[in-house]
Order: structure tokens, then sequence, then C-alpha cells
């Protein structure tokens, strides 16, 4: 964390609601990236890996895409696809938005986001508030009229909408998809957040095989009649928790490799915890983060992505997931601790660095 924002941080942010500082600083970054000019002075000063050209160092090839830095934002943060602009400015080499869900809904009650200061955490029981899968569409509907736009490494994370029952969610997932699927680089099916009731249960294969299969086939389909897809099979991930046991994880697995899956997100929250409710993010997952990759890489092979989350705060912690079996790393609470630099620290780190990881993608 740099000084100024050490300060920063101690004297006000602390202070703040963590929801209230969430959404004065998501703005903040929202409207910087609507200008042009200071986006692009912001960019080429602290991240210039995303103007090199394709293969440069640290870039990692996969999605049918190069992606400029192996470091990228996690799901959760831009919820709606607002800020993609400016989170790139601020050195994210690829960005995940949602979770989205096909119907807009608020969330659970607040207070829903707590910081755990001892541990430099994040505790959230936000519930998938968003503004559902159309606006999001239509927002990276627009972002990809550009050049620049189109530049960028975005996936989309689906959720299962709260009133949707159980038996109705492949149609729900399904819906979202259909919607997102033209725009996004890549799909991530998230069936692993605590707080959305009965969503955790839908890791069983039993009750995945079918949402994933619908979901595969509502994004070929979506790409097949949108002119812009061109009939692009958009590549589509799963997100499972750190709480699933070794056995579970070993079935999830084996359905990717089923399903032709392209890959896995691991790790989402943790209600391995006795702080209250919601799921605990940051450096209490790592371990258990990179024990899972490691794991997943073990039963998958070279062949599916796997995207490495939970508890990165510096780039050696990036490093340890690249070297368990992760293509691609995210992270998202520690930006809160260490500032708007945070992700273009580690992925000059990275960069400067390319060549000392276990992956075959890198360039």
């Amino acid at each position: 964390m740099s000084w100024p924002y050490s300060l920063l941080f101690s004297i006000a942010l602390r202070r703040m609601d963590p929801e209230r500082a969430h959404e004065l600083a998501f703005s903040l970054i929202e409207r910087a990236g609507q200008v042009p000019v200071l986006r692009d002075v912001v960019q080429g000063a602290v991240a210039p890996y995303l103007g090199q050209r394709a293969g440069g160092p640290g870039s990692v090839r996969l999605f049918g895409r190069v992606v400029p830095a192996p470091f990228g934002l996690a799901g959760g943060f831009d919820k709606n696809a607002r800020a993609i602009r400016g989170l790139t400015m601020l050195g994210f080499g690829f960005i995940e938005i949602g979770t989205v869900t096909a119907r807009p809904q608020p969330g659970n009650e607040r207070p829903r986001m707590w910081r755990e200061l001892d541990v430099r955490g994040v505790r959230n029981r936000m519930g998938f508030n968003n503004e559902g899968a159309a606006a999001a569409a239509d927002r990276l509907r627009e972002l990809r009229r550009t050049a620049a736009g189109r530049a960028i490494v975005v996936g989309a994370n689906i959720g299962k909408s709260k009133v949707t029952q159980p038996e109705d969610a492949a149609a729900d997932y399904a819906t979202s998809a259909r919607l997102l699927a033209p725009w996004a680089d890549y799909l991530v099916v998230n069936v692993s957040s605590p707080n959305t009731p009965g969503l955790r249960d839908l890791q069983s294969t039993q009750a995945l095989r079918p949402i994933l299969q619908a979901v595969r086939a509502a994004a070929d389909e979506a790409n097949a009649t949108v002119s812009t897809g061109g009939g692009r099979r958009v590549p589509l991930l799963v997100k499972i928790a750190p709480d699933l046991a070794d056995e579970d994880i070993d079935a999830v697995a084996e359905l990717v490799l089923e399903l032709g899956l392209d890959g896995v997100v691991a790790v989402n929250t943790t209600i391995g915890h006795d702080r209250g409710p919601g799921g605990l993010s940051g450096p209490p997952l790592l371990g258990r983060g990179i024990e899972v990759v490691a794991r997943l890489r073990e039963r998958l092979g070279l062949g599916p992505v796997i995207i490495g989350v939970g508890g990165i705060t510096r780039a050696d912690d990036v490093r340890a997931y690249l070297r368990a079996g992760a293509d691609l790393t995210q992270g998202y609470t520690s930006f809160v601790y260490e500032g708007p630099f945070w992700a273009s620290e580690i992925n000059r780190a990275l960069t400067r660095s390319a060549g000392s990881t276990a992956s075959g993608r890198y360039e």
C-alpha cells in the first residue's frame, strides 16, 4: 500500500461504511474511464504492458485472444459492466463482470459488507445485487462498438436469480447466457456464492450438468444468430467454492472433461469461518485456493483453463497460483487495502519476470 493511499484509508475510508466506500470508489473509476485523455494518460503511465503488441512479455494466449497480463479483476466489483474502461486504465489484464442474473434484483438487505481488518479481508452477503443481464448486455454491446473496447478481454459471470426455483435454474442461467454470449470473451457459471439460498447445492454434478448443458446451448444459439457472434463458440467455465470436499472437486473436474467445458474458476468466498454471516474473501483463502487449483490441474490435465482467485495480495501470490497450474489469476479484496494501482504493480512485476511461470500458454 502506498503511503498516500494508506493515509486516506486510515483517515477516511476505513471509517466509512464498506459498501458506501465501494460505491464512491466505483463511481470515481467509472467517471475517469469515460474521459478519453485522462484514461489514456493514466493507462499509459501505470500499465504500459496493456499497449504492447500481441504476444508481449507476460501475455497469455487463451480464449482465442491474447490476454496482455495474467492478473485480472474478479467478478463482484463491477456487477453491471459500467466501469470496464476505468478498471482497465488501472492495470487489470482482463475484467470479469458480474455476477449477473437473468432478472434485475436488489440483493440482500443492508448491512451486507464488512471489512475484516485483522486479516485484511472482506466478508459479504451481497446476494447478487445487479441490474439484470439485459442491462449488462447493452453496456457490453456499446463497449464493443469501438476498437479500444473490443481490445479489452471481458468475461461475464452469471448466477441464478433469487426468485427462480432450483428446478428452473437451467433456464434462468440460459437466459443470461443468451444475452451476454455475443459480447463476452468467456462465460462463468457461478454456482458457488454462499449468499443466494440453495445456490451451492447446484455444485453437485447431478444439478450442475443440466445447467451447463443449457448454458452451452443458449450461448451457441445466440452467437449463431447475432451478427457479431459469427458462430463463435464462447468459452464456458464454472466457478466453485473453496469449501467443497476434495472428492467433490474431483467430480466437478470429471464433469468438465465429460461436457468439454473450457475450464474452472477457483475459488469463491468461504463460509468456513466464525466471523458472522456471508462469505469471507482475502488472504485467508490463499492456501486453499492454491490447493484447489493444483488438484484441478492434476485431474484436468493441460487442456482446460484454470483461473486462480482467492487471497492474492502480491505478485508472488500470483506466481504461486501459476506454479500450481493456473493459467490466469484474479483478485478483488486487496483492491480495498492496497489502493487503485494495486493491479498495475502486480502485473508490472509479472511482465518483468515473464517466463518464470509453469504455464505453457505464456508468450
